[in-house]
């Protein structure tokens, strides 16, 4: 199965997978799935880490190609996908997440995440609750 993780589970995957409950953690693990990660995501990293958010403190160009190296794959951004953003519901108002949930809708391919409002899209998000 193909997955994208939203950024903050990137990041716990990488750091602190303790963080990220264990039926999460088995559909991270198992080597018959496929990881991507989005354009979005290290975009995100980019901007808060310049911030200073102590939860982003980590290089965006070496975890980029940390990814690479362990075999996850990266979705570009494209118009398409933000095009859908347009029509998704004013459910939650962070950028980043939004063009994530329009991504995994668009792309077929189940979004992880554990942000609640991420949560409330259904359909293609698989949460940890």
């Amino acid at each position: 199965m193909k997955l994208l993780l939203d950024t903050h589970i990137l990041l716990w995957a990488a750091a602190n997978p303790k963080k990220i409950k264990p039926a999460m953690r088995k559909l991270i693990e198992d080597e018959s799935n496929t990881l991507f990660f989005s354009a979005a995501s290290i975009w995100e990293i980019v901007i808060k880490n310049r911030l200073g958010r102590d939860d982003f403190q980590v290089d965006p160009r070496i975890f980029r190609n940390a990814l690479l190296d362990n075999g996850y794959q990266e979705v570009p951004i494209t118009t398409e996908h933000v095009l859908f953003v347009h029509d998704l519901p004013p459910l939650h108002q962070d950028p980043f997440d939004r063009i994530l949930v329009a991504q995994s809708s668009i792309e077929g391919m189940p979004l992880l995440s554990v942000d609640p409002a991420v949560i409330d899209y259904g359909g293609t998000v698989i949460t940890d609750q």
